[in-house]
């Protein structure tokens, strides 16, 4: 089977569904992980630098590149491919703080039909793409990009957003009647995975160890709809 997870940023793939993709991979399923938001930008500046310097990073470190060595180094870890598409996370597309990230869509920004464009000629039989816990801009362009495609998809969970807000809603996009599923996971994989986002691991859980313990107590259930029900039906 051919599996295709849709992530928004360089490491939510891995965070929310890394046990899941793992146990798909060792099934023998060929997985891989597109990511959406992955262009470098020259010389940024405004909240666009502020998202690198608070991780620690100077401002002459190309942060962007940083992050694509440190996801193709956990998608070995969970033996996917990795492919990364050239369009701008939000702080380069107008948004200009953390809480302007999570404010809603910005009139206008319409990066979801790209999103949508880029992943309409790849073939899978089950995707999987993020529910917009936590309601990022980002998440949410994706979460539209996808729906609109109407694939057999799986719906994860956003961490580390539903570790923090367990009451989350998803976004307005997502599907409905959709079920609850649970595949085979391996959640030391996803944990040695998502130590490879040194980046992001302190800014986000504390450092390595916050992450582990976060994540280890995070079941990775899934929303499925009836088309990828029946694909999961048809490969048991």
């Amino acid at each position: 089977m051919r599996v295709l997870a849709v992530s928004p940023h360089l490491d939510d793939a891995a965070f929310s569904a890394g046990a899941t993709l793992a146990g798909l991979a060792d099934a023998g399923h060929d997985v891989t992980v597109v990511t959406c938001f992955t262009r470098s930008v020259p010389d940024p500046t405004g909240f666009a630098l502020a998202c690198q310097l608070d991780k620690g990073l100077p401002a002459d470190v190309d942060y962007l590149a940083l992050r694509r060595a440190e996801n193709a180094a956990a998608m070995a870890v969970l033996d996917a491919t990795a492919v990364d598409l050239d369009l701008p996370e939000a702080p380069h597309r107008g948004y200009t703080s953390a809480p302007d990230l999570f404010a809603g869509v910005h009139p206008g920004d319409d990066v979801w039909r790209e999103v949508a464009a880029q992943l309409a000629g790849r073939d899978a039989d089950l995707w999987l793409a993020p529910q917009a816990l936590g309601a990022h801009v980002d998440h949410l362009q994706v979460l539209r990009a996808v729906a609109a495609l109407d694939r057999p998809t799986l719906w994860w969970r956003d961490s580390p957003y539903v570790l923090r807000r367990p009451d989350a809603v998803p976004g307005e996009a997502l599907p409905a009647g959709l079920s609850p599923v649970e595949l085979p996971q391996v959640p030391a994989r996803r944990a040695e995975a998502c130590a490879c986002y040194a980046s992001q691991l302190g800014f986000q859980f504390g450092g390595e160890a916050g992450m582990a313990a976060a994540l280890a107590d995070l079941p990775e259930v899934l929303l499925a709809g009836s088309a990828a029900l029946d694909v999961l039906a048809v490969r048991a």
